[in-house]
Order: C-alpha cells, then structure tokens, then sequence
C-alpha cells in the first residue's frame, strides 16, 4: 500500500510540478519565493494523500491548495517601509525625502503592484465561487481542459458544465467590476 503511495505521488509530481510552477510564477515574480510555495504544495500534497482520503481530481486539488498558499503568501508578505530603509543624503545634511527620491510620475513602475493587486482579487473573488462552478471555472480556465474531458471525468454532462462556468463568469464579472472601473480611471 506505502509502495502504491510513494508511486503515486512521484507521478503526480513529475507529471505537475511544472505546471504548477508556471502557474506559481505568473503570480509571483520572485522566482526562489515561487520554489518555496511549489514546495509547500508538495510536501501538503504528500502529507495529505499518505493519511488522508483518496483525492478524486489530484490536479483539481493541487491547483486549489497552490491558489491558497500564494494567497497566505501575498498576505504575509509584509512590504518595506519608506521609513525603515530611509537613506541619508550625499550631503550629510540629513535624510533625504520621498519627494527626493520617486520615479518619473508617468513611468508605469506601479505594474507589479497592479498585477498583485488583481491577481488577489481574482483568487479571492474564485475563492467565494460555489465549489461546482469553481471546479469547472478552474478546469476549463487554468488547466486548459475541454469540457468533453471534464464530463468524462464528472460524469456531468457538458451542458451542465457550461451553465456552471457560465454563472462563474458572471459572477466573477460582477465581483471584479469595481476594480477594473478603479484601474480604469488611473
């Protein structure tokens, strides 16, 4: 039984781990921060699957524990303060000041924020999906799989599968709109 465990999950691995480091890494830019999250999915993945139940989708799963754990990574994740690497200036004469030393204003250095920013959005807007419209959503989406395989997996059929993306989308659409407005106006 341990032998058919170990086996299993070294597939699972070698079949996902890049997947789901390319999933990793169009969240996160740091690309050591990305390794350590892809390694905290894998070390739960085994733990997991050595005391708990079977996973019916191990792929499904994965996703959703990887959108997790980038999620509590975003949110730990404590940003610099100006004050704390304030730098004093050539002179001597004291520290220099914000307005010293920001970029040009019509520069797009904003652009990783902004991406983090909708990037938290989105997995927190999927997060709230009822979990048979947030499979299909995730499937479809993020794994690239059509619906035929989907139903074939499920057993749903495939318009089923449609309506339930369908309300996915809608509903992620309303949830999403404030802040695509907002970033629209800047």
């Amino acid at each position: 039984m341990a032998s058919e465990q170990n086996e299993r999950i070294k597939q699972t691995v070698e079949k996902e781990r890049q997947r789901l480091l390319h999933f990793i890494r169009k969240r996160v830019d740091n690309v050591a921060d990305a390794e350590d999250i892809l390694q905290d999915v894998l070390f739960q993945f085994t733990q997991y699957l050595r005391v708990g139940p079977n996973i019916n989708s191990l792929t499904g799963w994965l996703f959703a524990v990887t959108r997790n754990r980038i999620t509590d990574w975003f949110r730990k994740k404590k940003e610099d303060r100006f004050s704390d690497t304030a730098l004093p200036s050539v002179e001597g004469d004291g520290p220099l000041y914000l307005s010293d030393i920001l970029p040009d204003t019509a520069a797009k250095t904003d652009e990783p924020l902004v991406r983090k920013i909708i990037a938290e959005a989105i997995m927190e807007a999927t997060d709230e999906l009822p979990e048979e419209q947030r499979y299909v959503f995730l499937q479809h989406e993020v794994e690239g799989r059509s619906f035929k395989d989907i139903s074939a997996e499920t057993g749903i059929s495939v318009n089923t599968l449609l309506s339930r993306k369908r309300y996915a989308v809608l509903y992620l659409r309303e949830k999403l709109a404030a802040l695509y407005k907002e970033l629209m106006n800047d």
